[in-house]
């Protein structure tokens, strides 16, 4: 037996955090010192490239904040993590990308006087330092030329060279070998073939999914899973959400059929805790609970006795009902004429005599059942009250006498059909007692075949609830059989019924009027099953009274054992369940549990795009089709040691088991015997500024760089071509 998982550990909804001091510089400029600059989509890397091993001195989030001050109204700008010191920042953060590409060069100059000002750039009017910068993979020239005219324009920078941070990032890791790169960053994930430390940029190819993309993807999923969700997960949050959370798959397609399995599945998931207010349910006194008590003792009584009234009232009716169609009954059978019969038939709605014998039979068992249920005045005791107008004859009376004639009708037919009522119940009460005597008996004799008896019963009622609702349910859908076969009906009643108006008077019309006379929706109570509720009730009470009777003789009894008969869903078989709340009983009136989702097929889907773009939306090849197409179909036979050498690096690249996954899809589809090594950047993530500062360092980034007398001689978007850097076109 399937017993609930307790959750074990609640990990919080991480959001970026707010800051109480700013950012603090950093010394160590020098005259003539290149400075590495990786302005990157999500995070900006700054630094001198003295100790490129050490990492960069500045790592924050590419981020401007604008405002006035509530208090002296004053401009702000802020960068970076400073952007969160204060909530009126952190309300108005911006990025001056839109995408990859930056559109907002204003947002950029601010970057670039925060970097050089947390530098501690001592140079007066001026940078007197030279510039390396990364760029995207096939960077339009028009940004370079935005570049260029704040680096020389602005800042008056001695020199600047561009390269592709993740070719940089393979210098740092590989040298000048043979290899191929697999960069996954912000907003692109690029594959770029490597010969002796160049990039072969034409056979390079470029998807459109990042990490920008993955925290958008997992919110939408979030979205779908939880659309009642209190709180609305941020794009800042299920980017933290993927980077502390998810994993790539070494198996896609068969971990992800599995993984929703109960067995396990507490170690497979993690439960995120969004922020609450508790808020401490209020305590009443026992006067209180008191006073509610009655008021509720009170309503039912109230309740009760209008149902009573109610059911006298239908009761009175049916039987009314009754005498009527039997009167018509009588005078069918007293007419010889069969074309009168016929008339007499269609002018009160029926079809044929058989229709009429139907609903006499249907009153008749109505009415029986009516009569045993509570009418009210069970305790009866007064003398039996006098009518004496009911017999008079109208002629002999004034108009305030039939007025009273005809107020004692109706008093003179509730109390014959509570006297009625009340002689059936008596006659009930006795069958009832009879029946108890020989059910006591047959339990004596045979325990074992009484209770089998009562589970039946139990087991049959359960069913017809069951079916039931599947029939209403049926009945919901507009393109179910039950449904189209309800809208027949009504057609055909419908029909039926202004035929016979018609008949009686109406014209011969063929308009169709039907609804205009409130009596026509009449129509709809002849399909409705009127007794619905009036079964359910005799059904609650059955059922009531039957698991009384096996509680007290059967030890074993459970009602949890008729769940498939009563159609109900034990959580821990549901899928569903699984997927929304892990193994875990859920308590909807848990505040804490309101403000929890569950990650579990997410941790693997959303990084599974990489592989298969098109479950995210992507029109794309996934990265191993990519590499297939390069190193099976492309590459010459100068490239055979490429395999030897795939290199993965970026932001995505911390994944864990993607190197395996790499790895093993790449030996699926190459030859058999071809050597194959998958690595991993040291830190995926910094690894492209400590290959640009230890670039920075040697004589080729000296003979790559752009000067000022370059700049304003080839224009803004000129570049000096070297291994690392993109084709100038």
């Amino acid at each position: 037996m399937k017993e609930p998982k307790q959750i074990e550990k609640v990990y919080p909804l991480r959001d970026i955090p707010t800051t109480e001091t700013i950012e603090q510089p950093t010394g160590g400029w020098q005259d003539g010192l290149p400075i590495a600059i990786d302005l990157g989509t999500y995070n900006t890397r700054v630094g001198y490239a003295s100790d490129p091993a050490s990492g960069p001195s500045h790592v924050f989030p590419t981020q401007v904040s604008k405002f006035r001050g509530r208090k002296n109204n004053r401009p702000y700008t802020l960068v970076g993590h400073d952007c969160y010191v204060d909530q009126a920042g952190r309300a108005n953060v911006r990025s001056p990308f839109d995408g990859a590409t930056v559109s907002n060069w204003e947002f950029v100059e601010n970057i670039l006087d925060y970097s050089f000002s947390k530098l501690t750039v001592k140079s007066q009017d001026s940078v007197s330092n030279p510039i390396v910068m990364s760029e995207m993979l096939g960077n339009p020239g028009i940004q370079r030329r935005g570049l260029n005219e704040l680096l020389f324009e602005a800042y008056q920078v001695p020199s600047v060279a561009y390269g592709v941070d993740s070719l940089f990032s393979y210098r740092y890791n590989n040298g000048d070998s043979t290899g191929m790169v697999i960069s996954s960053g912000n907003e692109a994930t690029t594959i770029i073939p490597v010969l002796n430390g160049r990039g072969v940029l034409p056979l390079a190819k470029r998807i459109n999914w990042g990490g920008r993309q993955a925290s958008v993807y997992l919110q939408s999923l979030l979205q779908l899973k939880y659309p009642l969700f209190p709180l609305k997960v941020s794009t800042s949050q299920t980017s933290l959400l993927i980077h502390d959370h998810c994993y790539v798959s070494t198996d896609y397609k068969e971990e992800v059929s599995g993984y929703l399995d109960f067995e396990g599945l507490e170690n497979r998931e993690r439960i995120i805790q969004a922020p609450y207010t508790a808020v401490a349910p209020v305590e009443k006194s026992e006067e209180e609970l008191a006073r509610l008590a009655e008021k509720r003792k009170e309503s039912g009584r109230r309740l009760q006795e209008q149902a009573r009234k109610a059911r006298l009232e239908k009761l009175v009716e049916k039987e009314n009902n009754l005498e009527y169609y039997r009167d018509l009954q009588s005078k069918i059978e007293a007419t010889t004429n069969k074309k009168d019969a016929k008339k007499m038939l269609d002018r009160e709605g029926f079809r044929d005599n058989a229709a009429l014998q139907k609903t006499i039979a249907e009153l008749e068992k109505a009415i029986r059942k009516a009569r045993h249920q509570d009418v009210g005045d069970d305790s009866e005791t007064e003398q039996p009250p006098s009518f004496p107008l009911v017999d008079v004859p109208d002629d002999q009376l004034d108009e305030e006498q039939v007025k009273e004639k005809r107020r004692q009708k109706l008093l003179k037919g509730n109390y014959e059909a509570r006297m009625r009522a009340k002689q059936e119940k008596e006659a009930e009460k006795q069958r009832q007692e009879e029946e108890a005597k020989k059910d006591a008996q047959w339990r004596e004799r045979d325990l074992e075949g009484w209770l089998e008896d009562r589970r039946e019963r139990l087991r049959t009622i359960f069913q017809n609830q069951r079916e039931r609702r599947k029939l209403r349910e049926n009945l919901n859908n507009r393109k179910s059989q039950a449904s189209q076969m309800r809208m027949k009906n009504i057609a055909a009643l419908a029909s039926d019924s202004s035929r016979s108006k018609r008949r009686r008077g109406r014209g011969d019309d063929d308009d169709d009027m039907f609804g205009a006379d409130d009596a026509d929706w009449a129509v709809y109570k002849d399909i409705a099953n009127e007794t619905d509720s009036e079964e359910g009730e005799e059904e609650e009470k059955n059922i009531k009274q039957l698991q009384q009777e096996l509680q007290e003789f059967d030890p074993t009894f459970n009602i949890d054992d008729y769940a498939k008969e009563r159609g109900a869903i034990d959580w821990k078989d549901s899928v569903i369940h699984m997927f929304l709340r892990g193994p875990h009983e859920f308590d909807p009136e848990s505040q804490a549990q309101q403000h929890q989702f569950a990650l579990n097929v997410e941790r693997i889907r959303v990084p599974e795009a990489l592989f298969e773009p098109s479950i995210a939306g992507i029109d794309q090849a996934g990265i191993i089709e990519i590499c297939d197409d390069i190193l099976v179909r492309r590459l010459s036979d100068e490239f055979k040691g490429v395999t030897e050498n795939v290199f993965l690096t970026g932001g995505l690249a911390n994944f864990q088991n993607l190197d395996t996954r790499v790895y093993n899809e790449l030996r699926s589809i190459l030859p058999v015997g071809t050597p194959l090594k998958v690595k991993r950047a040291t830190d995926p993530s910094l690894d492209a500024w400590r290959g640009m500062a230890q670039w920075a360092l040697t004589d080729s980034f000296k003979k790559s760089c752009i000067t000022r007398k370059d700049y304003e001689e080839m224009g803004g978007e000129y570049l000096k071509e070297h291994f690392l850097s993109n084709n100038y076109v």
